[in-house]
């Protein structure tokens, strides 16, 4: 699939790869499976189709699972397939999950928040993808997540960036994040991966300010202080 954008005078082509359907593949060590597709919102940097289709849970044969579909919680089957997956077991051994592409926090509800961490899904990630006024529903998600026994550092915030949203925007989301003690994840539209990102909306040096930003940001929720400081210190 191809979105074109005006760049500096050029015409460029971007490419995002994205697969639909069904999804089973695995190491040695991890599997990667997609259970279901479709979300209602047909956002514009997103590629996911808004009809809804159930694949099943496939054989679950690793005990670390990546599981790789859109917006999981807004299926109405959601809890029932959290909880399925939690009854699994490889080599009489429980298996932990990870929600790849995040949650949506408009269909967080408190059961769900309870039904992931009694299922064993970690590196929890919470998807705030449009402006700053949308912080009251993100706290209120991490709110959820923190009762459901998920602890603040365990849980990651999706930002997108070099898009529509300003760098000045997501410098007052990443703020807040500092505030709830919450790691930040900065993704780049149309799946673009440092070093090499395309400025589409945003400029080259907003987009290298703003990864230092996040690194630095991550280091202190993880270490609980600047880890230059420690050093120095020692």
């Amino acid at each position: 699939m191809q979105v074109q954008q005006r760049l500096e005078g050029k015409d460029v082509q971007l490419l995002k790869p994205y697969s639909y359907g069904p999804y089973n593949k695995f190491n040695d060590k991890e599997q990667w499976i997609r259970i279901t597709e479709g979300c209602p919102h047909n956002c514009p940097f997103c590629y996911e189709p808004m009809d809804f289709k159930l694949f099943g849970i496939p054989k679950i044969v690793r005990n670390h699972v990546k599981i790789m579909d859109m917006n999981l919680l807004c299926k109405k089957e959601a809890i029932h397939i959290i909880n399925e997956l939690g009854d699994k077991r490889v080599n009489g051994k429980v298996v932990h999950y990870e929600l790849i592409c995040g949650i949506d926090h408009r269909f967080l509800s408190q059961a769900l928040a309870f039904a992931l961490k009694k299922n064993r899904f970690q590196n929890i990630r919470l998807a705030w993808d449009w402006g700053y006024d949308d912080q009251v529903k993100i706290k209120v998600a991490i709110q959820k997540l923190e009762t459901a026994g998920y602890k603040a550092n365990d849980i990651m915030v999706f930002m997108i960036c070099n898009w529509q949203i300003p760098y000045n925007e997501n410098c007052k989301k990443l703020d807040l994040c500092k505030v709830w003690n919450v790691k930040v994840c900065d993704c780049y539209f149309d799946g673009q991966v440092s070093p090499n990102i395309i400025p589409i909306h945003w400029s080259s040096t907003e987009i290298k300010e703003f990864r230092r930003k996040v690194r630095k940001h991550n280091q202190l929720v993880n270490f609980k202080m600047d880890p230059q400081i420690a050093v120095n210190r020692s």
